[in-house]
């Protein structure tokens, strides 16, 4: 009975053994939504920042099982979550991760996108969308998020097929970091995510027809080299490109070598130290009077990694007339966009410094470098010496409270800023002394930046000091991101400056609209009740004796910490460009 139990069972034993062998084929097949995962992984992701919905809801499915592999962070708003990824992107010079799910959750992203390309910082925008033969019908939560977002990002692409998704990954990858920076948007359907597909994975190094890294032109950096070895009054431009490029230390010792004052655009700071003695100051509307009165007197501007943008120009059409011009820029788009040059470089910011470090002679220009320096003690009569007035009591001035936390932080704290005055005084008065420090919104100037990017920015780099100031109406508009700082314990410092006013708008009112204050007065909530709420802890000071201790207790405190700062009122940023004046017409009043 037992041999013939035996026989009769191995027949069953050898249809098991095949459905074992169809199931591991089965198994080997994995759904879309796991496969975006693995892509990720694959690139190195460790950390995204987002907000689940019905449409992307296979995804986050899936990232249930991968939570010991990869941190998400639930924001509070999608605006929230790509401006934390661009300030993880901005601090880190990896690329930002976020995920939203169709609709209003794609159509909240628009504005990070828009800021992500204007200040060319690398992303990856992951949305879901409805199922695919629900495409163009109208259905719920159904935006043409493609048509929309291709003005918006440097690539995007729609999903349909689960097989796409390891290659169009990649390739979202490639693009977003490569070259010029900047976001890029997959919107993947639901059928894409739930279907199956055999999963392989290649990380992509180069795209037909794409080419980010232009080769280095040795007859362009001989071009340049003779105009700069000829120069008696040149003046280096340092721009984003700089950062980005991770140029830091090639372009100190090019700075060194030629002996050429540097001033920065504002995505500039911290190119070079301020402390550096060939150091001039910002360039700009509200920047330094001697590199704006001195771009018109110099006879050779160098722009790196730049774009003259109208903030930098002024009036184009009376912009450094006088002067040759060198452009070193990887993008070809921004080469003679705004300002015809002598001397196009086009190449990678890093890779044109070393070629032309070779080819410059060493010299210095001390005649040129004292006219700078008579600008500044002008400067410091009419501005500085106003805005950092030390007072012993009563309302606090912004640039006070700034040049106080640059004091206390050594000028070695990641800076990211808000939009409006404080962001100015913030580029204006705190002393950058090491790279990469500042992180603020330049080309799109968007309100809400500064919390979300801060959160990002000190994920991104724990160890440093991240100080996040902003003015009273920029963080009201993306202020619930306190609760991502208690949830996940991020320790951003604010340092919020509340004048009770849009102060820029005011500001200009005040200035070109004969004081018609249109709807720029603000009724603001008790902030520090509300952080609290929230689990930040916080304080108010309002007196300036009281500022310095003020600020010792946030820096001190282990956490995330809100102080509020009651600031004057109706408090001007000067110097100022006004709309239609050249750089040289600079107002200090």
């Amino acid at each position: 009975m037992e041999i013939k139990a035996k026989k009769a069972q191995a027949p069953k034993k050898v249809k098991s053994d095949r459905a074992k062998t169809n199931s591991k084929k089965a198994k080997a097949k994995i759904s879309g939504a796991e496969a975006v995962l693995k892509c990720l992984l694959k690139e190195g992701v460790d950390l995204i920042y987002g907000y689940p919905g019905g449409a992307i809801m296979p995804i986050y499915d899936a990232l249930y099982d991968y939570q010991k592999k990869i941190q998400h962070v639930l924001t509070r708003h999608e605006q929230g979550a790509i401006h934390a990824a661009e300030g993880y992107a901005r601090a880190t010079r990896k690329t930002g991760v976020c995920f939203a799910t169709s609709g209003p959750g794609a159509t909240n992203l628009f504005t990070g996108l828009g800021d992500a390309l204007m200040d060319s910082t690398p992303l990856v925008c992951v949305t879901g969308q409805v199922y695919s033969h629900l495409l163009g019908s109208d259905a719920f939560q159904e935006v043409d998020v493609i048509g929309c977002t291709t003005s918006i990002t440097k690539w995007n692409y729609q999903i349909t097929d689960p097989n796409e998704i390891p290659e169009v990954m990649a390739k979202a990858f490639y693009i977003a970091n490569s070259g010029r920076p900047g976001p890029v948007l997959i919107d993947i359907t639901k059928d894409a995510q739930v279907g199956l597909l055999d999963f392989k994975y290649k990380r992509t190094t180069k795209i037909r027809s794409y080419f980010p890294l232009p080769e280095v032109d040795s007859a362009q950096i001989t071009a340049a080299a003779k105009l700069i070895n000829a120069a008696k009054k040149p003046l280096i431009l340092s721009g984003h490109g700089i950062q980005i490029a991770e140029a830091h230390e090639v372009f100190r010792k090019f700075v060194e070598k030629t002996g050429i004052p540097v001033a920065s655009t504002i995505h500039g700071l911290s190119s070079l130290n301020n402390d550096h003695p060939l150091y001039v100051g910002m360039l700009g509307m509200h920047g330094n009077y001697g590199p704006n009165i001195k771009t018109n007197q110099c006879d050779l501007l160098i722009a790196i990694g730049m774009r003259f943008d109208d903030r930098v120009t002024g009036n184009l059409q009376k912009y450094a007339t006088q002067a040759k011009k060198i452009h070193i820029e990887i993008d070809p788009s921004e080469i003679n966009k705004n300002v015809e040059v002598e001397a196009p470089v086009l190449a990678d910011a890093k890779d044109a410094i070393v070629a032309l470090h070779k080819k410059v002679k060493k010299k210095t220009y001390p005649s040129w470098l004292k006219e700078f320096r008579a600008c500044d003690k002008k400067e410091y009569r009419k501005v500085i010496s106003k805005d950092l007035a030390k007072l012993t009591s009563g309302p606090i001035k912004m640039a006070q409270a700034i040049k106080e936390a640059s004091d206390q932080t050594k000028g070695k704290a990641i800076v990211v800023t808000d939009v409006g005055q404080h962001q100015m005084l913030a580029a204006r008065y705190y002393d950058y002394s090491d790279k990469n420090l500042w992180i603020s919104s330049g080309g799109a100037g968007t309100m809400g930046f500064g919390l979300p990017a801060a959160i990002g920015a000190k994920m991104g780099r724990p160890q440093k000091e991240v100080l996040c100031v902003c003015g009273d109406g920029g963080f009201q508009m993306t202020l619930q991101e306190l609760g991502v700082c208690s949830q996940y314990d991020v320790a951003v410092k604010i340092l919020l400056l509340d004048n009770n006013y849009l102060g820029m708008v005011r500001q200009w009112q005040e200035l070109f609209f004969e004081r018609r204050y249109s709807f720029v007065e603000l009724e603001n909530p008790d902030f520090v009740t509300i952080a609290k709420g929230f689990g930040v802890e916080g304080h108010t000071v309002a007196d300036a004796k009281n500022l310095k201790a003020s600020i010792k207790q946030m820096l001190d405190h282990d956490g995330p910490y809100l102080l509020h700062v009651t600031c004057i009122k109706e408090e001007n940023v000067f110097p100022i460009i006004s709309t239609g004046k050249a750089v040289d017409e600079i107002a200090l009043e």
